[in-house]
């Protein structure tokens, strides 16, 4: 029988050992904090934000939401990040993605102070990471290792897949994995064969935002299943056919108006997997868990230098 790996239980358990160091640091001299950007009214943001707000309150970590305008201008939202950089009280930044389209995203993301770069995507934590060098790391990618570790999966030594080559989660999670001493292969959209390679890995990751598109005949058996993706259906006929008329999840799409389903195939990825990430309650938890933990190293790591300093 397929382990769940339950996404829920290793955030739950994250956030009980950042417990402790939150109130060590607000009692030495702030608890952490955390600036959220949030530029206009996209709903998927919106509920990620408000995520990102529950847990800082959870933990005693304190946020700062900013909601500029719609049509905000490249100029302006840099204006604003560089306030936050300035700001001692800000220990993180996460600007909320994607932005209008009127915004020049890159430059947004440069913007960010790297020590505050909660994201880890700013180019020196993107080089600190290849390099092995200490530095905050994608949320999404590093929540995944600490998920194999709680579970005491086995990396080193395996043949791991990464289908996906965004800088998100696919190119960090190959690094993180390689880091790991897996032997890995990066997929996207080119690869021959992508059936037949994906069948390689023994520990599969999917993050290429395609509802169900990894089958059965992409799973290796017995292969350890890491479905990054969250996409939301809201066609009955085709929940029908992904969850095989499953009465649950169809009675989840007419309450809802949506049904929420990962990478990979989910009934395809129970049968042949020996362990797998739900979506949802797999990957998703852990993100916001790790961002929590980049906020408190970064806060960790202000007050060192605060100290040196007197």
């Amino acid at each position: 029988m397929s382990i769940i790996l339950d996404g829920n239980r290793v955030r739950d358990r994250i956030l009980r050992d950042l417990g402790p160091r939150v109130a060590a640091l607000a009692a030495a001299s702030r608890p952490p904090g955390l600036a959220v950007v949030l530029v206009g009214n996209d709903t998927g943001s919106q509920i990620y934000v408000r995520n990102k707000v529950k847990a800082c309150a959870e933990l005693g970590i304190a946020s700062h939401s900013l909601t500029p305008p719609a049509n905000i201008a490249t100029e302006e939202l840099l204006a604003i990040v560089e306030g936050l950089n300035q700001r001692p009280d800000i220990d993180g930044i996460l600007v909320q993605l994607p932005l209008p389209p009127q915004v020049d995203s890159r430059r947004v993301l440069l913007a960010v102070a790297p020590q505050k770069d909660v994201d880890g995507f700013h180019p020196m934590n993107v080089g600190n990471l290849v390099a092995g060098r200490p530095g905050p790391r994608p949320c999404t990618p590093s929540g995944i290792m600490e998920l194999l570790k709680q579970y005491q999966i086995p990396v080193a030594g395996k043949r791991a897949v990464v289908v996906g080559r965004s800088d998100i989660v696919g190119k960090p999670m190959a690094v993180l994995l390689l880091h790991a001493n897996a032997t890995v292969t990066i997929c996207h959209s080119r690869t021959a064969d992508l059936p037949g390679v994906c069948r390689e890995g023994e520990i599969l990751v999917a993050a290429m935002g395609r509802p169900a598109m990894l089958t059965a005949d992409y799973i290796r058996p017995g292969a350890v299943v890491v479905d990054v993706g969250m996409n939301r259906i809201t066609d009955r006929a085709e929940a029908a056919r992904i969850f095989r008329n499953s009465p649950e999840r169809l009675a989840t799409l007419e309450r809802k108006g949506s049904v929420l389903v990962g990478d990979v195939d989910p009934l395809d990825m129970q049968a042949k997997a020996s362990a797998y990430t739900p979506v949802p309650g797999g990957v998703g938890p852990l993100t916001i868990a790790m961002l929590m933990a980049n906020t408190v190293n970064a806060a960790e790591a202000a007050c060192r230098i605060m100290e040196e300093s007197c």
